[in-house]
């Protein structure tokens, strides 16, 4: 083959790599500073046994849905920057979660991870101590 042929493909490949090399989409993770934090975390469903008698509608007025990557987590934790829609990740679970309800007073340093109506995967989650990450928005 003839080297300029092979020169200028040499350089349409590079051209190539570079522009596709490109920064991709920033994704959800990137407009966060992500804080570490361990917390007991335990598992509800949208039932009215468990909640009260409108059981998809949360303490911040949210409405549940099965599917939903949610969470509630105890009042101390609202102060530190766990507050409606902040988004978490969770130790043990895929995905991001978002905070989008609020437990009874009673509870310390808690999470409750929303599972929809399936009280067996609630179950047996049970209660354990996880890690969590915490997103607080980048200015």
């Amino acid at each position: 083959m003839n080297k300029t042929i092979i020169l200028k493909t040499f350089i349409c490949i590079c051209v190539f790599i570079v522009l596709s090399c490109g920064k991709s989409k920033p994704t959800i993770e990137d407009n966060y500073v992500w804080k570490p934090l361990q917390v007991t975390a335990t598992a509800y469903n949208s039932l009215a046994y468990q909640t009260n008698s409108n059981p998809h509608i949360t303490a911040f007025g949210d409405s549940l849905k099965p599917g939903l990557k949610y969470i509630a987590v105890s009042r101390d934790l609202l102060k530190l920057g766990l507050k409606q829609d902040t988004p978490v990740k969770i130790e043990g679970l895929k995905g991001v979660y978002w905070v989008k309800d609020k437990m009874h007073s009673k509870w310390r340093n808690r999470i409750d991870v929303y599972m929809g109506e399936d009280v067996k995967a609630a179950k047996t989650w049970g209660r354990k101590k996880v890690k969590i990450e915490y997103g607080i928005l980048k200015l």
